[in-house]
């Protein structure tokens, strides 16, 4: 079976206040839907939303080529830094341990393709916690992504009481 042969999808949330880092990522073949998504992406930025290619180093691009697309429009210096800094290091840095975890397989990295949507809160401070929060964050979607999780028994058991870092709980 080909690795990521249909779109595979993940999520995670990692760190606690300001800094937290909340990651979906889309994981797919090269000459498929993700790709239409990666490129459609890339080439359509928005006022306050560039997605772009995260690099490990300049021209050191993650592998598998991950597309970075901020959730939060970018407000102010702080936040962009911390944007195209700290977070997407992070992701970069991810995605790579994800690869070197053997989650993405190693052969296959360069025929897939990566869409990370991150959240970076506007109000973000610490630069060390944004980092390690997303690179954590990403390795745990493409992860989730790659091992199809949570099951359908988790989410039932949680149905009738849904909470978020943003939200106490409905039960």
């Amino acid at each position: 079976m080909q690795f990521a042969a249909t779109s595979l999808i993940g999520e995670s949330f990692v760190g606690e206040g300001v800094n937290a880092a909340h990651v979906n990522v889309v994981i797919g073949r090269k000459g498929g839907p993700v790709e239409t998504a990666w490129t459609t992406a890339l080439a359509t930025p928005r006022m306050g939303h560039a997605p772009f290619v995260a690099v490990v180093r300049p021209g050191v691009p993650a592998l598998p080529f991950t597309l970075f697309v901020n959730k939060a429009t970018m407000e102010g210096d702080a936040h962009v830094n911390l944007t195209f800094g700290a977070a997407q290091a992070g992701i970069a840095g991810g995605v790579a341990v994800a690869v070197a975890d053997g989650i993405v397989p190693a052969k296959e990295a360069r025929n897939t393709l990566c869409i990370a949507a991150v959240y970076v809160n506007p109000e973000a401070n610490d630069e060390g916690e944004v980092f390690e929060n997303n690179r954590r964050a990403v390795r745990e979607a493409i992860g989730a992504a790659v091992e199809e999780t949570p099951s359908i028994e988790d989410v039932l058991s949680l149905a009738d009481a849904p909470s978020n870092p943003f939200f106490g709980g409905a039960g």
